[in-house]
């Protein structure tokens, strides 16, 4: 009698003697996993595939793959725990940037030994040492460079070339030199040595550090007007590196400037004169002054003639004009302030040269 789960028939006869060939065999999912080859679903094959299965990567594949992946992992913050452990730990460290140290001013006037030649500006230009001179910025010639030992050529000519916008800022711009600003030279300035130059424009002193002729040229706009803008001017620019991370420039230039006395409202106009001052500025960078394209100034040493030398020049340069005299002689040591080189400073007052005056 059939069972109630088997068919009417009875149950099927077993082709295998009662034996399943296949009951051993059993599809867990480690078995699944480690099929090398899977059937595409029957929608997969109506599709592109040409095949019917496909290769499935194989365990061995699957574990080398994370491996890998987590190596990776690893050397990278490995390399990034190494780069911060070495840049706390490196013992380089950059140079400290030292402050400035305070502008040392010399103001020397050369007194005349006779009256101020006067007439137009070109005609005195013309008989002066000064006729060869070029005008402006072009008098102001940047030398043959080369790296330093601890500076590459491109920082030298920053150098260089900070020092010549200074003494274009401070020596030639007409604003600057009739007193209507200072800007354009205090721009360039180390910020240590803002306050010592801002006390030199607002309470100007003849006490070594605080005139004004030290920092920049300027003229009383009471007393002289410019009778042509068009400053001569001639001399050099040396650069020397000082220390690893120092360089130093020195510029020593000759300007000559035509004035005349001021007026006010439709007045006659006054004979020009020429008024010629001597400049050694000692300029030093470092590293930020480098990049910053500002400077600090060491040393400032000043000739400037014909002027008396009885009147306080902190404040201001006060030229004699065409016609005028000294009052009194300059001291023993006569200058020329057209003579290259460096000035020597024998007195607080000099005699100007006569060859230093137009000749006609």
């Amino acid at each position: 009698m059939a069972g109630r789960g088997d068919p009417p028939e009875g149950p099927a006869p077993d082709p295998g003697g009662g034996e399943d060939e296949y009951r051993s065999v059993v599809f867990d999912e480690s078995f699944v996993r480690a099929a090398r080859l899977q059937e595409f679903s029957a929608e997969e094959r109506m599709g592109e595939h040409s095949q019917a299965v496909r290769s499935r990567p194989t365990w061995a594949e699957a574990r080398s793959g994370s491996r890998q992946a987590l190596l990776l992992v690893l050397l990278i913050l490995l390399a990034f725990g190494t780069a911060i452990y070495l840049g706390v730990r490196n013992p380089y460290q950059p140079p400290v940037d030292q402050r400035a140290e305070p502008l040392r001013i010399t103001m020397v006037p050369l007194a005349p030994q006779g009256p101020v030649p006067g007439g137009e500006p070109a005609q005195l230009l013309a008989h002066s040492p000064a006729a060869e001179y070029r005008t402006g910025a072009a008098g102001i010639n940047l030398p043959d460079t080369g790296r330093t030992t601890h500076f590459s050529e491109s920082q030298v000519v920053t150098a260089l070339t900070i020092a010549k916008d200074y003494l274009v800022a401070s020596s030639l711009e007409p604003d600057v030199l009739t007193g209507v600003t200072v800007r354009p030279a205090r721009l360039l300035l180390d910020p240590d040595q803002l306050a010592q130059f801002d006390q030199s424009v607002e309470t100007s002193l003849d006490d070594g550090r605080h005139a004004v002729g030290g920092w920049l040229v300027r003229f009383d706009p009471a007393e002289v007007a410019l009778a042509d803008r068009s400053v001569r001017v001639q001399g050099t620019l040396r650069f020397a590196e000082t220390a690893t991370d120092m360089l130093e420039v020195t510029s020593d230039h000759t300007f000559t400037y035509a004035l005349r006395p001021a007026t006010s409202g439709a007045g006659p106009v006054g004979e020009a004169s020429l008024f010629t001052v001597h400049r050694e500025t000692h300029f030093r960078f470092d590293r930020e002054d480098l990049r910053m394209h500002r400077a600090e100034l060491l040393a400032s040493t000043v000739h400037a003639g014909p002027q008396a030398c009885g009147p306080d020049t902190a404040g201001a340069l006060r030229p004699l004009l065409a016609g005028e005299r000294a009052p009194d002689s300059g001291g023993a040591a006569v200058t020329d302030p057209y003579a290259t080189g460096r000035p020597a400073v024998s007195s607080l007052c000099g005699t100007l040269a006569p060859s230093a005056q137009p000749s006609f």
